[in-house]
Parts: C-alpha cells; structure tokens; sequence
C-alpha cells in the first residue's frame, strides 16, 4: 500500500489521480497541498511516530511530493519515537536542505520502506521533448541555455534552487531558499511600471478604449498580444547529482502566471527530470501570452 508524504502545491493532487487506489496522504504541518483532504498530519519532530503509524497501516511505499520548506527542527518537541533518529537530521539539517531530504529517504528506507518518485507514478506529467507551443524560440536561447546551466551547477555548490532567469545574456536572478515562485516576484517587482505622475481621468478612458481596439486587431488578425513581454528566459532542471525521488522540479499553471507577470518570454526546461502540471493548460496560458516552452 502506498503512502504519499506530502506538501504544498498540486503536485500530490496530480499523483493522486495518476494512481489507481487512493493511497494514505500524510502532510507536513503547515504544508497542506492542493484539492488533498490529509488523512495525517505530522511534524519532523515526531518523524518516528509517523514510522509506526504507517506501519500499522500496512504501507510498504512512499512517495514524497509537493513544495516544503527547509526543516527546522525543535528539540524540545522531539518525542521518544523520534529520539533515535536525532542526530542524522541535526546532523543533516545543518548540512542544508539536499542532506535533509537524503537523510529523511534514508531513515524510512531502513525502516523498511520503499520510496518512489512522482515520475514513477505519474509519467504523464513528464512532457515530450521539444518546443511545445506555437511561439519559436529566440535566436539566443541556445546560448542562453548554456549560462543556465553554469548558474545551476553554482547554486548546487550553494545548496539553492533549481532555476534561474536569464536575460539579455545575464543571469538576471537565480532561486534561493525560498524557491520559484519568489524569485518570480522579485524579477515582477523589478520591472513594474512606476510613475510619478497622477492618473488622469481623460487619457486613462482612451487607453482603455484604444486598447480594446487593439486587442479586437490582433484577434481578427490571428496575431498574438505580445506588447507586455521584456524578454528572458525561466530556467528549470533538477540540481546537480540530485536524488529523482525527491524534490523534483514542477512547474505548472501558476508558475506560467507569475512568468506573465515577470514579463519573460518564455520557459526552458529538461526534459525527463521536470514535472509539468496541467500541461494542456500550461501550453494554452503560454500561447495566449505569446510564450513559449522548451523541453531539451
């Protein structure tokens, strides 16, 4: 019987719905996932707890799925169960964020638990290779690509994330802690429109109106509204010699959004080793936006 060790996001909806019995859903405090009534919650504190309860439950496979945060550990919430595991996840806690996950596979594995990936169970969610939607790819985003992957490779180094933004052959931001979607936000702020001036209610009304316009042009045209777009690229691939059943990245419908927002021109991620959710959505909110997706 299968157990999914979850956190945030819709990645561990998607799982649900990939496998044919429902399996336990057990969520990290604080980390509930999309559209997922959990059945248990737990904390690392109580680690080994949740060992036994899954026991008696007769699970023999886990998945571990969904966005959390790096763990911080309270030593003064430690129950008995947990106790003999507390020095591998200090230990690992203080190493960074790849040790934890790796030290918390390895505790359930001698417990005698198989760990599988998302991937395993959701191949669907694996995209074809390929540039998926109707918007080419940019002369440079080969180059592009390739100063991506150096960013990747120093942020492994660094314990970060697994993306990054290039723009006009920079590396205009790279994910830390926080993970993608912050970065996201950092680069939306940074180009938000700022002015000094107060609104006028005249001009207000005819960009409104020529803007409708606008947009009735392009659609009888067949063209597609490209005008808010600066240009650069959203980067995502797994880190650097990274454990597969775990962590893996995931962009989906929200990642687009927050991309649209960024005002990038477009997402490149590796094939075989990136998640997609809702892909059919993801490439219809890229097209719209006159976007596009890379799988390489």
């Amino acid at each position: 019987m299968l157990a999914l060790i979850t956190g945030r996001g819709g990645l561990p909806a998607a799982v649900v719905n990939s496998v044919s019995l429902r399996p336990l859903i057990c969520v990290l405090d604080g980390h509930i996932p999309k559209s997922l009534t959990p059945d248990i919650s737990f904390r690392i504190e109580n680690l080994g707890t949740l060992i036994t309860t899954l026991r008696n439950a007769e699970i023999t496979e886990l998945c571990f799925c969904g966005a959390v945060d790096r763990p911080k550990i309270d030593l003064s919430e430690v129950d008995e169960a947990t106790s003999p595991f507390l020095s591998i996840l200090a230990g690992a806690v203080a190493r960074g964020e790849d040790s934890s996950l790796r030290a918390i596979i390895g505790i359930f594995e001698k417990s005698g638990f198989k760990v599988r990936g998302a991937h395993e169970l959701a191949p669907d969610l694996l995209p074809p290779l390929g540039v998926l939607t109707i918007t080419p790819l940019p002369q440079q985003a080969h180059s592009d690509v390739k100063l991506a992957l150096t960013a990747i490779t120093t942020n492994t180094k660094l314990d970060l994330g697994q993306s990054c933004i290039i723009r006009d052959g920079s590396v205009l931001a790279v994910e830390d802690t926080r993970g993608t979607d912050a970065m996201l936000e950092d680069v939306k702020i940074s180009v938000e429109p700022t002015s000094a001036e107060p609104p006028d209610p005249f001009f207000d009304m005819m960009d409104i109106a020529g803007g409708y316009l606008e947009n009735a042009a392009d659609w009888l045209s067949g063209q597609v509204e490209e005008k808010n777009i600066i240009g650069g690229m959203l980067f995502k691939t797994p880190k650097v010699n990274q454990d597969f059943r775990i962590d893996l990245p995931t962009i989906g419908p929200d990642t687009v959004e927050k991309a649209i927002e960024a005002r990038l021109s477009g997402i490149v991620i590796s094939h075989g080793d990136v998640l997609v959710l809702d892909k059919n959505s993801v490439i219809e909110k890229l097209n719209d936006a006159g976007m596009y997706l890379w799988v390489r």
